[in-house]
């Protein structure tokens, strides 16, 4: 028999905080969002549409681990990986 506590294994993935696996996501999920939707010359409406399930998705994660989220540290982190997802944005619609 399999012993319980294998099945019990903890939320993270290799002790990766959710924030720093929600800003990885969020990276991976802008950069494809804006490859196949907004390189063009005009921007997809479907563009739009991921961009709020991705904002539904944050919101319900830093719900859900609203301790981890409540630090200094993770709030700048936050703030600095939106900026840099604008930057990001602007650097791809450049090159369209």
């Amino acid at each position: 028999m399999i012993p319980e506590e294998v099945f019990k294994r903890r939320r993270h993935h290799n002790n990766t905080p959710e924030s720093i696996l929600l800003i990885i996501a969020n990276f991976i999920v802008v950069s494809i969002d804006i490859t196949l939707f907004a390189s063009h010359k005009s921007i997809n409406w479907f563009f739009w549409v991921v961009l709020g399930f991705l904002a539904l998705y944050n919101f319900y994660t830093i719900r859900r681990n609203r301790e981890e989220f409540s630090n200094k540290g993770t709030i700048v982190a936050c703030i600095i990986s939106l900026v840099l997802l604008f930057v990001v944005f602007f650097l791809f619609r450049g090159k369209a």
